[in-house]
């Protein structure tokens, strides 16, 4: 057996994905370059409610889709040190 690699079910060794739908969000995710100064102003010179009005402004921006933004800015602020890691 074999994973998929975006959401992880366990799928059959011929498939790659489990779903169109993991495949889109996959290769997408990937896409998603965050720089480095974007991360910084969000994280030392916004409020959280900024935070998020300029998260949605970058993902509009980019035509990302706004959960895919978000979780990978969670990534990177535990990989730069901005947020503690999640539990």
């Amino acid at each position: 057996m074999s994973h998929c690699p975006f959401c992880k079910k366990k799928i059959a060794m011929s498939k790659a994905f489990c779903s169109r739908n993991c495949k889109e969000n996959y290769f997408q995710l990937i896409a998603i370059q965050v720089p480095k100064p974007f991360l910084k102003r969000i994280f030392v010179f916004c409020t959280p409610e900024q935070r998020e009005i300029e998260i949605e402004n970058f993902a509009n921006r980019h035509g990302w889709r706004l959960d895919l933004l978000k979780n990978k800015i969670d990534e990177l602020a535990i990989e730069h040190g901005y947020t503690k890691t999640s539990e």
